[in-house]
């Protein structure tokens, strides 16, 4: 059965916003830093469900949201929308994920970033940055 899902590349200052994943194994990536994002459900449009998304995740959702890729992998359609987050980190609550952070471009294409709140550095989740470079060479 193919799975829509809705990610949310948020932009401030020249970095992403990143999220931490939990550790259980039942999830995508544990303990990997990937984007905001979630399921669709069903009648649900891609932009209805990162917005809710964001507001589960991190009690705030942008003004604007723009479609910046759909990407096919295996039985997975990925609707990737970039916004800018238009308030501090500080203001953000995160309600899932282990931790989240403002990232730059050179700590993403290191690999792995480094958690303030678990004092140690963690992958990113497989094909981020592959994902993240497409959409910003596509935007340039």
């Amino acid at each position: 059965m193919a799975v829509d899902v809705a990610l949310a590349m948020l932009q401030r200052d020249g970095r992403w916003l990143m999220q931490l994943r939990d550790e259980s194994p039942s999830i995508v990536a544990p303990g990997c830093w990937g984007l905001f994002w979630g399921h669709m459900n069903p009648g649900e449009s891609p932009e209805q469900a990162v917005r809710r998304e964001l507001l589960e995740e991190i009690s705030w959702q942008p003004q604007v949201l723009q479609l910046a890729m759909v990407q096919q992998l295996h039985r997975r359609t990925a609707h990737v929308f970039t916004a800018e987050l238009s308030v501090p980190l500080e203001q953000l609550q995160l309600l899932e994920g282990q931790d989240m952070a403002l990232v730059s471009i050179e700590e993403l294409l290191s690999g792995s970033i480094c958690s303030a709140r678990l004092g140690s550095p963690r992958p990113l989740a497989n094909g981020l940055l592959e994902m993240m470079q497409h959409v910003l060479e596509v935007q340039a």
